[in-house]
């Protein structure tokens, strides 16, 4: 790959992408010593500490689609956080200036031992090079680009370029099909896409050039595309197509920030919904920042010199918040990691704790119960004295898995904190820490809300619930910092899906239960999304990708508890009369999902049956389809408003069928 005429720091980190070039550990070097800080019980009130730029005011609009959307209001037009312009700078630049050579990355390679260690003042001046490669290639302010990345240095600094000329990024994760790729390029009009010749991930090589040339091609509005290089093996490179590394060696280490409102977009990410397109949602500058970094030190119990190590992927809002812009600003050494949870071997997340002297470890409950299942002495053959935080992000954690982590991983002497925030919150809204010193923990349970949450209970008559030992739809009933603004291109989208549900109110999609105490619960989702691994996914989207089978006629998804995945989707698919062979539909269908959205979207079951559970007005009845494949028939509820009760009957029999049919094969 071409790193020639390169800067000593550029050359260091662009090398480092190689496959086959190693790269020794540094010591971490400019970082200051730890310091005991006690944290406050939360309340509706942010903190003092937090306000960088004067006090918000906030103000709470009745939510409905003809009114204000309810968000803070940033006294100053300008952001200034820390008295500076921009994301990028507070996030570089005030780090650089205090302590250049202090780390500011560790990327954990796919092959253990092969980490590379990147400092503030490194990342700056490659940050710096690639925002002048976008500008000389025509991005300006409010342009869109898209980083189709895994998790490294150079997709991190694809991120804080665009944020430094004023681009808005949209980083799309790099296990999406071409088609979901295209799909958000051409929703967000990118002009640019940044991407890989291939990325490594848990042994295995993957085709990101191919996957991206293959969705430019129904992408009218993309000009260039930017590709680096991870492993050393050739790819096709087009007419759109552009060497990275060549062009960032033309460029200088010095690039202006562009000065920013504090209300500009910084991103957009997409998440599932409930109709089965993929819904933009827009994060500002000021307010996203703040709320990532004071989330991120305070949760967290972030102290200066810690090495955070955050195991999520760029692609979805944990990496955006918890792997760059809040540990970042705050000054912290992140962990990027791009291997597997079992690549190598079970033991990889704490063999890569004991190396890199990780203190603060957050991750997915699907993680730990796989890693559960492999038994103790994996975790046990590492030290993990280093730990003091472990976290737990994506979707509720079991008490099995809370235990484990708590017990077998932390020793039972880390702070656990199971965390509930979604893509839409920008950053933790509940969780058991920040409180008074020595402040109990429950197993399993989100808890205190954070500052400036205000969480209500909602009854199904749009009532707000009182008290404790209560359930209800968790809506949030004050502005905060960290809130998304919109969605991208569909104000009334938003609107309808966030606050038409109970006006006034912000409607989170989960159900929740609040004890004695106050504390709270998640339960999981009440609308059409499931969570498969800790990502969302709309099962309308599942849906349509199976109806795009020209002998399917009809589906219905829904979501069912799984051992590993929290929730895995199970799939019923109605054929028409010439389908043939259903085995090889079946065999076709979970291929045209993986194709479409991804392999993790491809339901673990898929039942052909006659016909679909319907109200006489034609609406598939989805809850008894959950209550035939999780054992509860025998209590359907009210089934009055069923065309034909006889069709339960019938699914039933064909569930029957299926399941002796599973048994028999195992």
């Amino acid at each position: 790959m071409a790193a020639r005429g390169l800067g000593r720091s550029l050359g260091r980190l662009l090398g480092s992408l190689s496959w086959r070039s190693g790269q020794p550990a540094r010591p971490l070097r400019g970082v200051s010593a730890p310091t005991a800080t006690a944290t406050p019980r939360p309340d509706s009130t942010f903190p003092a500490s937090a306000r960088w730029y004067g006090p918000p005011q906030w103000r709470v609009a009745q939510a409905t689609a003809n009114q204000t959307l309810p968000l803070s209001n940033f006294k100053s037009t300008k952001c200034n956080i820390r008295k500076t312009c921009f994301c990028a700078v507070n996030c570089l630049d005030q780090h650089v200036r205090k302590s250049p050579e202090s780390v500011a990355l560790i990327w954990e390679r796919d092959e253990p031992g092969t980490e590379v260690r990147i400092t503030y003042r490194e990342l700056l001046e490659t940050t710096c090079r690639l925002a002048n490669t976008l500008k000389r290639h025509g991005i300006r302010r409010g342009d869109r680009v898209a980083i189709y990345m895994p998790v490294s240095p150079l997709a991190v600094a694809a991120m804080l370029a665009c944020a430094r000329v004023g681009a808005v990024h949209t980083v799309v994760f790099a296990g999406f099909s071409a088609e979901s790729l295209a799909g958000r390029i051409n929703d967000a009009k990118c002009k640019v896409v940044i991407t890989f010749n291939q990325g490594l991930r848990g042994g295995r090589v993957v085709e990101l050039k191919k996957i991206v040339d293959e969705a430019v091609k129904h992408c009218p509005t993309i000009q260039h595309v930017l590709v680096a290089h991870r492993t050393d093996n050739k790819v096709h490179m087009g007419r759109l197509d552009i060497p990275l590394e060549q062009e960032m060696a033309k460029e200088d280490t010095v690039c202006a920030p562009e000065s920013m409102s504090s209300e500009d977009m910084l991103f957009l990410l997409y998440t599932s919904g409930s109709t089965g397109t993929p819904k933009g949602l827009v994060h500002t500058q000021a307010g996203y920042l703040l709320y990532a970094a004071v989330t991120h030190r305070l949760v967290f119990d972030y102290r200066p010199g810690d090495v955070f190590g955050c195991v999520a992927d760029i692609g979805w809002i944990t990496g955006h918040s918890y792997v760059v812009y809040g540990p970042l600003c705050n000054g912290a050494t992140t962990v990027l990691f791009e291997s597997t949870p079992v690549y190598p071997d079970a033991g990889r997340y704490w063999e890569t704790v004991q190396r890199l002297k990780i203190n603060q470890f957050y991750g997915a409950p699907t993680a730990v119960r796989l890693l559960l299942k492999y038994g103790d002495s994996w975790v046990k053959k590492y030290d993990r004295s280093s730990l003091r935080t472990l976290g737990s992000v994506g979707e509720p954690i079991n008490c099995e898995a809370w235990e484990w982590l708590h017990k077998v991983v932390g020793d039972c002497r880390c702070t656990l904190v199971d965390t509930w925030w979604q893509t839409e919150t920008g950053g933790i809204c509940i969780a058991p820490r920040p409180s008074e010193e020595g402040a109990e923990i429950l197993p399993g349970m989100a808890m205190r809300p954070f500052y400036g949450i205000v969480p209500i209970l909602m009854d199904e008559k749009g009532n707000v619930v009182e008290g404790g030992d209560v359930c209800g739809a968790l809506c949030l009933s004050q502005a905060w910092p960290g809130m998304a603004r919109t969605i991208y291109g569909d104000h009334q989208r938003f609107m309808e899906a966030y606050f038409k549900p109970y006006p006034g109110y912000y409607f989170t999609g989960d159900g929740a239960y609040r004890t004695e105490g106050g504390y709270y619960q998640i339960t999981g989702r009440m609308d059409d999304v499931i969570n498969i691994s800790g990502h969302r996914l709309g099962t309308a989207e599942i849906e349509d990708s199976m109806a795009s089978h020209p002998t399917v006629a009809e589906t219905a998804v829904i979501g069912y508890p799984h051992d590993i995945k929290g929730e895995a989707a199970f799939a019923f698919i109605v054929l028409k009369d010439n389908a043939g062979d259903p085995d090889l539909v079946v065999k076709e269908v979970r291929s045209a999902v993986a194709n479409k959205i991804a392999k993790y979207a491809v339901p673990d079951q898929i039942l052909v049956v006659k016909r679909l559970p319907k109200t006489r007005s034609g609406k598939v009845m989805r809850r008894l389809l959950r209550k035939i494949i999780t054992g509860r028939a025998q209590d359907l509820g009210d089934t009055t408003t069923l065309e034909d009760p006889h069709v339960i009957m019938e699914i039933l029999k064909v569930y029957q069928k299926y399941k002796d049919k599973q048994t028999a094969a195992q």
